[in-house]
């Protein structure tokens, strides 16, 4: 029997990147993404706007997320909380079934979560959480697929400290960050089977009156 694959650690390529124009988007994510400079800092935040209040992390986080492995990526659900959509991003992001799957269908799947506002996507990060095609051949070959939960989730204290020092630089994008923790379940032929405890920080977006999407996966977790 083929050694398995249980490495799905798979890390983005590169570190999140942000349009030069967005500078508040950019001075709350800095805090939390290590982007090491914070720009910006209020004086080009919009004023004609509400300050949006941010979800209550007791309140956005209810029960286990799941995804059993599938055929196919699941679109993403029509949820407007950050918290809760971060929670089904992480299950989308740990989960895969190379038995039934192709390397090209997980990544059309996986896009389908992305923001379209081009200034803020960051696909490469995204598509750095699944291996690329010669190793998934391998996947395939062991018949490896993997399940995912996730028990927790929250916004992590860089973020929070960075918005309350500037509570209305999140207007400019609308872009949370949202640190998520869980676990992947992997089997393989032969009956063969492990398990990991998982962490991400997400960057989603979640404009009032929309869905949210996905940015992309920071380079670190944050705390």
């Amino acid at each position: 029997m083929r050694k398995p694959f249980l490495d799905t650690g798979w890390r983005p390529s590169r570190r999140l990147v942000l349009a030069a124009g967005a500078l508040v988007a950019l001075l709350v994510l800095a805090a939390v993404l290590a982007l090491g400079t914070r720009s910006g800092h209020g004086t080009d935040a919009p004023r004609t706007q509400s300050t949006p209040a941010v979800p209550q992390e007791s309140a956005s986080t209810p029960g286990p997320a799941t995804r059993s492995g599938s055929t196919s990526v699941p679109g993403p659900p029509p949820l407007s909380d950050p918290l809760a959509f971060a929670r089904a991003s992480a299950v989308m992001l740990w989960s895969f079934d190379a038995r039934t799957t192709r390397h090209g269908e997980q990544l059309a799947g996986m896009r389908t979560w992305m923001t379209n506002e081009s200034a803020y996507a960051d696909w490469d990060s995204v598509q750095a959480q699944i291996p690329d095609p010669v190793l998934w051949a391998r996947l395939k070959d062991n018949a490896q697929h993997a399940t995912a939960t996730v028990s927790e989730a929250h916004f992590p204290s860089a973020f929070k400290a960075a918005l309350a020092e500037n509570p209305t630089a999140i207007t400019e994008a609308y872009i949370y960050a949202v640190t998520v923790r869980g676990k992947t379940r992997l089997a393989w032929t032969g009956g063969g089977s492990g398990a990991e405890d998982r962490q991400i920080t997400l960057a989603v977006q979640c404009r009032p009156g929309t869905d949210c999407r996905l940015v992309a996966v920071a380079p670190n977790v944050a705390p």
